[in-house]
């Protein structure tokens, strides 16, 4: 009998359907849990809306620069994060992020002012900041082109699911215990997900259970080998190169208009149905979960039935560029929401909208690791989600004004209608065909 070693192991969890050993679908599902912990902390502020106003006398437009606190340092990391994790791997960084997030959403329970929740906040965006990008270039690491925007939809959905599960839960927490329990346990959670992915995240050259048929299954045909993490630093891209390639800033306009709705219905849904259409406080953090459970289904389905199209012989641009213009038209229903009159009518439109922007997410995040030059999937992917998160920052403070000097939310779901229109534009005229760009020469 041969020894118990890696190939014997992975052949008992295969995927039934390819009868390739299924570890790299498990470390998928392990960066989905982080994402999931990732956005109950996001989506714990908007919970706690109104209670933060009683607790520190706070008006709507303070509120959205409190909402944006986290995006401010999220975003000015990105770029470093990028460089960073193209130089010490996933792994390393990973580890640091998951524990600086845990730190923070405690950091926010105690908090004895508005000062201080700011700071917690602040920390937050610099614990998080790697999620995204690292995810990006895990995906890229563990799984062949034709398999990441299924595998990138694991992870993409998780934060649509976590808004879906979390405002409600989180709500019922909120009204039961205080604002401050619905921290402590987010804290909580993001702990012991820092200690799951110390224990169990290993890069696929790291990995010694990672059998040699699911390493050739991952590399493709170029190479029967795993190309270690030291050899990309001879194909690195600089930033101030990548920022000057059209794709680059086609897909970073793209998704930055996708996430302005995104942080908008983020950050002020429950606000939204509860003041613009007179729904109680528990009924609004129920409803918030419709549009959130429908996006979470889409997003899984999108990034699957790119993958299916791919591998029936589609052209693999061609999917991918429909699935991302097609994604940010149908965001274009939040129009309707801004003049909606019943809950019901309200619901259906901004599942519409968040529906179809998620269809498309798990599209977009594969195309970091398939337009980068290799070595550079984390710079590429840290430029995708800093212009992700100037949106961040902008969507709830400009809202925030909209609403105190309107009294209403029409005008702020027309300007996020104005520039999703913008992002088609940056997918069709600035990304062009989905194709690696060309590495600096010399």
């Amino acid at each position: 009998m041969p020894p118990a070693g890696p190939d014997v192991y992975a052949s008992s969890h295969r995927d039934p359907a390819s009868g390739v050993p299924s570890r790299r679908w498990r470390i998928a599902c392990l960066l989905g849990i982080g994402v999931l912990v990732n956005y109950l902390d996001r989506v714990n502020l908007s919970v706690s809306h109104a209670s933060l106003v009683a607790a520190f006398g706070i008006s709507n437009i303070t509120f959205g620069y409190l909402s944006t606190a986290y995006n401010w340092t999220y975003a000015m990391c990105q770029l470093p994060v990028g460089v960073l994790l193209d130089r010490f791997g996933v792994r390393k960084v990973g580890r640091v992020s998951a524990f600086l997030w845990s730190v923070a959403s405690l950091l926010a329970a105690i908090s004895p002012n508005i000062g201080a929740l700011f700071g917690a906040r602040l920390l937050l965006g610099v614990g998080e900041a790697p999620t995204f990008p690292a995810n990006a270039k895990a995906t890229g690491y563990w799984f062949p082109p034709e398999e990441r925007g299924t595998a990138t939809a694991v992870f993409d959905a998780a934060a649509k699911f976590a808004s879906a599960l979390g405002v409600p839960l989180l709500g019922v927490i909120l009204i039961k215990a205080g604002w401050r329990w619905s921290f402590v346990i987010t804290g909580l959670i993001s702990f012991v997900y820092f200690i799951a992915f110390y224990k169990l995240y290993r890069d696929p050259g790291e990995d010694a259970e990672l059998s040699g048929t699911e390493k050739r299954h991952i590399a493709g045909p170029v190479s029967a080998e795993w190309t270690p993490l030291v050899t990309e630093a001879e194909q690195r891209a600089g930033l101030g190169y990548l920022l000057r390639q059209r794709k680059v800033l086609g897909l970073a306009l793209g998704f930055g208009s996708y996430n302005y709705v995104f942080y908008l219905l983020l950050t002020w849904l429950p606000s939204y149905l509860a003041s613009e259409l007179g729904i109680d406080l528990l009924h609004s953090f129920l409803y918030t979960g419709v549009p959130w459970l429908f996006a979470t289904f889409t997003d899984l389905l999108g990034g699957w039935s790119a993958d299916q199209l791919i591998r029936r012989g589609y052209d693999a641009s061609n999917v991918r560029k429909a699935y991302l213009v097609v994604g940010l038209a149908c965001g274009l229903g939040i129009i309707g929401a801004a003049y909606s009159h019943t809950a019901t009518q309200a619901l259906v439109w901004i599942s519409i909208s968040l529906g179809g922007l998620s269809a498309a997410a798990p599209v977009g995040w594969s195309v970091p690791s398939i337009i980068a030059p290799r070595g550079s999937v984390g710079s590429v992917g840290g430029i995708i989600n800093f212009s992700n998160q100037l949106s961040g920052i902008v969507a709830p403070v400009v809202t925030g004004y909209v609403v105190a000097f309107t009294h209403s939310y029409a005008w702020a779901f027309w300007i996020a209608a104005a520039y999703l229109l913008i992002g088609i534009a940056g997918y069709v005229f600035l990304l062009g065909r989905i194709e690696q760009v060309d590495a600096p020469q010399g």
